[in-house]
């Protein structure tokens, strides 16, 4: 299992900083406040039903599918990198870490590579105050790269320096492009998450977040849980 992966994905940098800096949209605060404690603020970029306002990355609807936000069309940097992913993209977003935040050691339960789905950051804005732990390592990334986080294992994040951290954070299907692409990456591997104890930590902490999409999230999970129990 892919604990972390410095992806190379050429991004145009400097164009993507100047447009992401232009943007006098509203950042809205994330969602999951359980999980942070200062400012910790999203721009929807692609978003189910294309709605600006719909920060939640999941698809809650089945209806409904991912489409680009009007606020893409002010980042056309980022939306020349998206069109260059060979890959299902679903949510595309703006993270802003305001300085002195903190991101709470949390999981994103069934968001990783090995479950069909990828989580990239591409940081657009960042300084040597951040420091971003993926299953209590250090990963230092740096303005411009691109990099895999599996965000089913423990990870967590603060921003010590003076400046704002902001990341663009796009989730994407695994193909067998992307699969090539981590074939040639500098990974990180860990072993797989195991074991009923785990999967019950997983599900209290959703309950405890509290949202729609953690809730039903925690529902499967208890259900599968329950029928591998019986199983045994």
């Amino acid at each position: 299992m892919i604990s972390y992966a410095k992806i190379q994905l050429p991004a145009n940098i400097a164009a993507m900083q100047q447009q992401v800096a232009a943007l006098t949209a509203s950042w809205q605060a994330h969602i999951n406040k359980h999980d942070y404690e200062g400012e910790w603020t999203v721009l929807a970029l692609r978003s189910p039903g294309g709605e600006a306002d719909n920060t939640i990355p999941d698809l809650v609807d089945p209806h409904s599918e991912y489409l680009d936000t009007p606020l893409m069309q002010q980042c056309p940097a980022i939306k020349q990198l998206l069109d260059s992913l060979h890959c299902e993209v679903m949510s595309a977003r703006l993270l802003n870490l305001k300085k002195g935040a903190v991101i709470k050691q949390h999981r994103d339960v069934e968001l990783a590579f090995e479950k069909g789905e990828a989580r990239l950051h591409f940081p657009i804005f960042t300084n040597p105050g951040v420091e971003f732990y993926v299953d209590d390592e250090r990963v230092t990334m740096l303005e411009g790269e691109c990099w895999y986080i599996n965000a089913n294992l423990k990870h967590r994040v603060t921003n010590n320096g003076t400046a704002d951290r902001i990341h663009l954070v796009v989730d994407c299907k695994v193909n067998s492009w992307l699969e090539k692409l981590f074939e040639h990456a500098d990974k990180k591997m860990a072993p797989p998450i195991r074991g009923m104890e785990d999967w019950a930590m997983i599900i209290k902490h959703l309950r405890e977040r509290g949202t729609d999409t953690d809730l039903a999230l925690a529902d499967d999970m208890e259900g599968k849980l329950n029928k591998a129990f019986a199983a045994s």
